[in-house]
């Protein structure tokens, strides 16, 4: 079965790297792809950027909204809404696909080992340069009883069946930092969709993102963590939780197979 993926990309005022997100999805190997990307209204020039972009690759199924809206996580849910596929992925507006099979290799694994969701690896690159490595995130040891400690697969990778955001909702708006985090806790902790791990790169993030531009965004992403678990009977604490840094200070030095 050529099953169909939707690919959700939410931009807001972000000219300069959108090109790359949208030419790294629609230059996928896979055909049955559905590409839907929400821009918030931008200001900037984003929205020429996106149309420019849009016409070098004609013929694939690509919707764009413009709009404004209530922040990244309504403008997710909006994409969310559009999507058709059977499978979907969110990729930011800031990352790329690592080479052009990743959403091939996702299918595939869909289909091998007939799962509700799957996750791989990703790293995070230099603004400036997509090939120079600063950390990298694996998935490897994830099971549900980490999420107490703060940990989950990395959410660029993740996958689900379209289904179960009908089913058990999307991203909950009232989150400023951690609502990725409390929808995957949701379904693979409170509901118990199965999992399947990719040991692979399929994302290149670029370093700067929202939860780790100051402390006080990293400790409101840490309550957030926290009140994430509590809301899908995760016993956790922020000791715990604030736990994880040794092992994330260990990513800074471990090198892509």
């Amino acid at each position: 079965m050529n099953l169909k993926i939707s690919i959700i990309t939410v931009v807001h005022n972000n000219r300069e790297t959108i090109q790359d997100a949208i030419n790294s999805v629609l230059s996928q190997d896979y055909d049955n792809l559905e590409y839907i990307i929400v821009d918030g209204a931008s200001t900037d020039g984003t929205v020429e950027v996106i149309n420019e972009v849009i016409k070098m690759h004609s013929g694939r199924n690509v919707k764009f909204l413009s709009e404004k809206d209530n922040g990244i996580y309504d403008a997710m849910n909006k994409g969310i809404g559009l999507a058709t596929g059977g499978i979907v992925g969110i990729l930011n507006s800031d990352d790329v696909y690592d080479n052009n099979r990743c959403l091939s290799t996702i299918i595939s694994e869909f289909q091998k080992k007939g799962v509700d969701s799957v996750f791989a690896d990703l790293v995070y690159v230099r603004r400036d340069n997509l090939q120079k490595v600063v950390r990298y995130y694996s998935s490897a040891n994830f099971s549900p009883p980490n999420f107490a400690f703060g940990w989950m697969p990395a959410h660029p990778t993740f996958f689900v069946r379209r289904e179960f955001y009908e089913r058990y909702g999307k991203f909950k708006t009232d989150y400023i930092i951690a609502a990725d985090y409390e929808l995957i806790v949701r379904f693979l902790a409170r509901y118990k969709i199965t999992y399947s791990y990719i040991p692979k790169i399929l994302v290149r993030m670029r370093i700067g993102g929202i939860s780790t531009k100051s402390l006080k965004n990293n400790w409101i992403l840490n309550k957030e963590i926290v009140r994430a678990c509590a809301e899908n009977g995760v016993k956790t604490n922020m000791i715990k939780v604030l736990s994880k840094y040794p092992g994330k200070i260990m990513e800074l030095v471990r090198k892509p197979k």
